[in-house]
């Protein structure tokens, strides 16, 4: 099975191939032991190291502790470095305005189209209650007539007919739409 620590993705440097952990053979279950770095000794030809430091060396590093005056070249490039010169102090000046003006845009047009949803909402909320009344108008309609009263009062009373063969005539169209009569149907054979 492949390594799978975060060494195997990493920049390999000397230490990482070194230090090489995270191998996992099959089936075992023993910790590898902590392994101890290999020891640099000297060359041969070069004696070994002094242990102590000279003084020369020690004097450098009580130097090195002590604070340094700082020139005043220094302190006015410093001071020019954390100051704020009037066109930066514009710019700024500038640019937050423009954020500001942005974000209180934003705001008010968050605010508006909010207030329209809640205006659709009235408005969707009104139309289903005039569908809903719409309907029970059309149902209490429909349920009121009879037809077969109508058929009777307009074949007794008023004399009409159904009609025989001979007064129907048929049209086909080519499309499927409705006819529109421009003039009088001619009188057939």
């Amino acid at each position: 099975m492949a390594r799978t620590d975060r060494a195997e993705t990493a920049r390999r440097t000397a230490i990482a191939v070194r230090n090489n952990r995270g191998i996992y053979t099959d089936g075992s279950a023993a910790r590898r032991l902590q392994e101890v770095p290999e020891r640099r000794r000297p060359p041969v030809n070069q004696p070994a190291r002094r242990r102590t430091r000279p003084a020369a060396q020690r004097t450098r590093t009580v130097k090195a502790r002590t604070a340094y005056k700082v020139s005043k070249e220094t302190q006015r490039n410093r001071a020019k470095a954390t100051s704020m010169n009037l066109g930066f102090v514009l710019f700024l000046t500038v640019v937050s305005a423009a954020v500001l003006f942005f974000c209180v845009n934003y705001l008010q047009l968050k605010a508006e189209i909010t207030g329209r949803m809640g205006d659709v909402a009235v408005l969707e909320s009104e139309l289903t209650q005039l569908k809903e009344d719409n309907d029970a108008y059309y149902s209490q309609v429909t349920s009121d007539v009879d037809l077969t009263k109508i058929r009777q009062i307009a074949i007794g009373r008023l004399g009409m007919k159904y009609p025989s063969e001979k007064q129907t005539e048929t049209y086909h169209t080519a499309r499927s739409s409705y006819v529109r009569q421009y003039q009088d149907v001619p009188d057939s054979k």
